[in-house]
């Protein structure tokens, strides 16, 4: 067996922390899920992860996105123009049998999901705030809390977040996007990390963007 079978994980089943709660989630192959995570209707792509205690809503996550503990995507909303902003005016059935769920303030929940492309660093306490799409290989630092979109390879922090840097010149996140590594097969994933960890970035791309 060759280093490049070593690499390959050997069960692309999703892995979930039995202390994980995920309700009508889709989970691609690789993907795992912490310890006491909470997940609502929320897409996994390959290969990303969940840390512990994170927690996320109407969200769609792309491939090889980290996200850490304590994190919180898509944070909850409440109705502040009502009469009251507690959970009463929405979750009645929470405190009342013959009153249900608002169905309307579900849907403006649901309309305002969040997006997360591939390749996605959520730090340590962060929050993404509903509405908000972050663009690949983007960085959120620890406890930022993010209230606008987030262009591809930017690193951001702060309350609210605001940009820092970028990971990468133009030219360089562009020929990244255009190499589009997240969809490759695992087997060629597999023989491109050792090139990953011993290349610059400019020497990675020069090797296999024809590959």
């Amino acid at each position: 067996m060759d280093r490049a079978e070593n690499l390959v994980p050997k069960d692309p089943e999703p892995r979930i922390h039995p202390t994980a709660e995920l309700k009508a989630c889709k989970l691609g192959r690789y993907a795992s899920i912490g310890e006491r995570v909470i997940l609502r209707e929320v897409s996994v792509g390959d290969f990303s992860y969940f840390e512990r205690h994170a927690e996320a809503i109407y969200t769609t996550i792309g491939k090889f996105c980290s996200i850490a503990a304590n994190s919180r995507i898509n944070a909850l909303e409440h109705p502040i123009e009502r009469l009251t902003q507690h959970k009463v005016s929405y979750r009645p059935n929470e405190y009342f049998r013959w009153l249900g769920v608002d169905a309307a303030f579900r849907e403006r929940r649901q309309a305002k999901s969040v997006s997360i492309g591939h390749d996605v660093w959520i730090g340590h306490g962060a929050v993404i705030m509903p509405g908000v799409t972050i663009g690949n290989g983007a960085i959120v630092g620890a406890n930022a809390v993010v209230t606008r979109d987030v262009p591809p390879y930017a690193i951001v922090a702060g309350v609210p977040a605001g940009p820092l840097r970028q990971r990468f010149t133009a030219d360089i996140a562009a020929r990244i996007e255009n190499l589009g590594w997240w969809d490759w097969p695992v087997e060629k994933l597999a023989r491109a990390i050792p090139d990953m960890q011993a290349l610059s970035i400019e020497a990675f791309l020069d090797r296999w963007e024809d590959a």
